[in-house]
């Protein structure tokens, strides 16, 4: 066995054990999900006995399941996002979906610079609500490197309104008098996990459940553009920087030197999705979730509680002030437009 690979075995086999118990525990609470109690349960074992500084043979490991493992789970997302599909959504949920990404994420912009909150742990919580929580988060974590206290504050931020909106919504959709394909548009753009929404638009009937799962794939599909203009910037700012110490031009940033490898593989999963047998997409979806909750597990085992603890309550605030965006533009959009 190369000696590389020797240094990450210790590390991934304690991120796969963390994410073998939260996936097992997340088949018993859907709503809650793996990836969010493998954070949980991460940030526990750090706060009660902080493996990975106790032992740092553990390090290597923990640092590659947070970082490529976690690419490869979202190469994987692809599988389930089929783009000729989503391409025929119709322009019905468009307006919807382009809107209320949006609006979350001027007002995410907005909010972080009078909040005086860090630019990665508002992009984390705004994009994080605006297209898929867990997962869109997963995406942009490669892109921003972000301290891992700010990814797992940011998931547990998006987790607690995500599930007041699947609690809430379907009883706001009655009390509107929404149509079945109306709440399903609004149930699809406005929660964010798959299984939450699928948990929403089944409360309020099966033709809203049908509709939401399409356009929540089509909103999977904004990760992309969301992570190339992230990482645009990224790339932008870091350049600016090296050009403040040197005399030189700066160079010119091109489309393919910031475009994650991970994001490629993603679109070409989308596109080659329809035809592919029924059984490699269900074990690629599986595996995706697999994967980003081993990944996650290791992003709160090498969290930072103490810098976690000191983040104080601004970005829950960021989170449902956006939540209550997402919701309002969903609604106003699909009422101005019906």
């Amino acid at each position: 066995m190369p000696q590389r690979v020797k240094t990450l075995v210790p590390g991934l086999f304690l991120a796969a054990i963390v994410g073998g118990v939260a996936v097992v525990v997340g088949g018993y609470f859907p709503l809650v999900g793996g990836p969010v109690i493998g954070v949980v349960v991460g940030v526990l074992l750090t706060l009660i006995i902080n493996p990975v500084k106790r032992w740092p043979v553990l390090a290597p490991g923990v640092k590659f399941a947070g970082s490529r493992v976690l690419q490869a789970a979202v190469v994987l997302l692809g599988a389930q996002a089929s783009l000729p599909v989503v391409l025929k959504v119709g322009w019905q949920s468009l307006p919807v979906m382009v809107g209320t990404i949006a609006a979350c994420l001027v007002a995410a912009w907005l909010l972080g610079r009078l909040m005086k909150i860090e630019a990665d742990l508002v992009a984390l919580v705004g994009v994080g609500t605006a297209i898929c929580g867990a997962s869109a988060i997963a995406a942009i974590t490669p892109v921003l490197k972000p301290a891992a206290r700010k990814v797992a504050y940011a998931l547990s931020t998006v987790f607690v309104f995500n599930i007041a909106a699947v609690l809430l919504f379907p009883w706001l959709g009655h009390a509107l008098g929404m149509s079945q394909s109306m709440f399903g548009v609004f149930a699809g753009t406005a929660v964010n996990d798959t299984s939450s929404v699928v948990a929403a638009a089944a409360t309020f009937g099966s033709e809203a459940t049908d509709v939401a799962v399409v356009v929540k794939l089509a909103r999977t599909l904004m990760i992309v553009p969301i992570a190339v203009g992230l990482a645009l910037m990224v790339r932008r700012r870091d350049a600016q920087g090296a050009q403040e110490h040197s005399d030189e031009a700066p160079a010119r940033i091109k489309l393919m030197t910031v475009l994650p490898w991970f994001l490629v593989g993603f679109l070409l999963l989308t596109t080659i999705s329809p035809v592919l047998p029924a059984s490699v997409v269900s074990f690629a979806g599986g595996a995706a979730v697999v994967l980003i909750t081993v990944a996650l597990s290791s992003i709160g085992l090498s969290t930072d509680v103490d810098a976690l603890i000191k983040t104080g309550p601004k970005a829950v605030v960021l989170g449902g002030v956006l939540w209550v965006v997402v919701s309002l533009s969903s609604l106003g959009i699909q009422f101005l437009t019906a």
